[in-house]
């Protein structure tokens, strides 16, 4: 059945030829793998596929403090040695290295989820997709978790313009701290984060207890995690809170974040869900029929991230999609059942138990019940967009429609893929 919905996916080919390094678990190429994924399918005809604008810093300091943003801008693989003071400051180095077109990266992903949230304000869609995007540990002033800009707040800020209040969800096996952070004074954003918690897992934030300050008290919602939670769990705990959310904040709008390291067998995750269980989460919440604008994030095995966020796109244009994937640049990576929906492997313990859940829900639900019905924040003047420079001849049309045949036909790197574990990703343990 067709999809009611009009839906928009952002994406630059780009954004696949970033190389973090060779033991680093984030690659980049998974966006590209998703991409041909999703064109194997014949989603695209059933959506608008838009070539992001690449942000300007201007609209990068709408969150991010200017020195930081020049910083990112001027950093060069060969100039890093000049600046080890910066370095540190702002917090790059082995989890957040400097690379090649470093901000480039940065301008591309934060670009469309900023298009995305211009798309939904202006009503010319109703689900905005922007997998490039979810970097949800990046803050005001530094880089962390492999996040260096964090275009979520950015996306969120540009949603405020138009809505009273924004709604923030996420299902990273990590916890969003950077939005959490950056929205925890105000009640004009509700933050909900899913998340692994405690055995000094990173980033060691999103207690239970952790509810806002100020104006934001009870405004930031927590569920930490053990390891090992499965489906029913997880679904069952999700589907509760976010309908009693709903129902309480009445949002104008919702940021959905999907990062896909809460997936069983995930390099750097230690959830056991399925690819059906993490995008049940997304098919309830676009049955709100909210503006809905969907990220990714996390996700460190790579050919199912791809798996992951082709059926989540299904899933937001009503589109239940054939098993057997078909043929692809990728394809081989798909072996050997070359199937979308995947067998747990080693499924760990569930080492959340009735009670445990049941205690996280019960102080979840108390905190809700703090909140006057639909809180009763003023509309402020929506203020104008941001000022954007005239752009260059040569740079691209925000809403260019991509040409599948063209620059994304991304080819993958030899030195980004791996055989087992021979780039030593699992050292790595910070992560998205």
């Amino acid at each position: 059945m067709p999809s009611k919905d009009k839906v928009a996916f952002f994406y630059d080919g780009d954004v696949g030829n970033v190389y973090f390094g060779p033991n680093h678990p984030m690659k980049p190429h998974r966006l590209c793998m998703t991409y041909q994924l999703v064109l194997s399918y014949e989603l695209q005809k059933k959506m608008e596929i838009y070539r992001p604008h690449k942000a300007y810093p201007q609209e990068l300091a709408q969150f991010h403090s200017a020195d930081y943003v020049e910083f990112l801008h001027r950093i060069t693989p060969d100039t890093q040695h000049l600046y080890a003071k910066e370095l540190v400051r702002y917090n790059l180095g082995e989890d957040c290295p400097v690379f090649e077109n470093l901000f480039e990266f940065c301008q591309i992903y934060a670009g469309g989820t900023l298009d995305a949230a211009r798309k939904l304000n202006s009503k010319q869609c109703d689900i905005a997709i922007n997998w490039a995007g979810g970097l949800h540990h990046a803050k005001k002033c530094e880089a962390s978790g492999f996040c260096y800009i964090n275009d979520l707040v950015l996306g969120i800020l540009e949603l405020l313009k138009h809505h009273t209040r924004v709604l923030y969800i996420d299902i990273d096996v990590h916890h969003g701290d950077g939005v959490e952070e950056a929205f925890y004074f105000t009640d004009r954003v509700m933050t909900v984060s899913f998340h692994k918690y405690g055995d000094m897992f990173f980033p060691g934030t999103g207690d239970v207890k952790a509810i806002g300050e100020r104006e934001g008290k009870y405004y930031a919602i927590n569920v930490p995690l053990k390891d090992g939670i499965d489906d029913a769990s997880f679904t069952r705990l999700f589907k509760t809170i976010i309908a009693k959310v709903l129902e309480t904040y009445q949002p104008g709008a919702i940021v959905l974040q999907c990062g896909a390291d809460s997936l069983a067998g995930d390099r750097l995750g230690c959830f056991n869900l399925s690819i059906d269980g993490h995008s049940e989460c997304v098919r309830f919440v676009k049955k709100f029929n909210l503006p809905l604008l969907v990220t990714g994030g996390g996700g460190y095995t790579k050919e199912n991230v791809a798996r992951c966020w082709t059926v989540e796109t299904g899933v937001l244009l009503d589109t239940e999609l054939p098993n057997e994937i078909p043929d692809n640049d990728y394809i081989k990576y798909f072996g050997p059942d070359y199937s979308l929906k995947i067998q747990n492997g080693n499924v760990q313990e569930n080492l959340n138990s009735k009670s445990y859940l049941s205690s996280i829900k019960v102080q979840v639900m108390e905190s809700l019940r703090c909140i006057q019905h639909a809180p009763g924040v003023q509309m402020q003047e929506v203020p104008r967009d941001f000022y954007i420079p005239d752009s260059d001849e040569d740079e691209q049309n925000p809403d260019e429609r991509v040409d599948q045949h063209t620059e994304d036909k991304q080819i993958q790197r030899e030195d980004e893929y791996y055989d087992g574990d021979n780039d030593n990703d699992h050292t790595m343990e910070d992560a998205l």
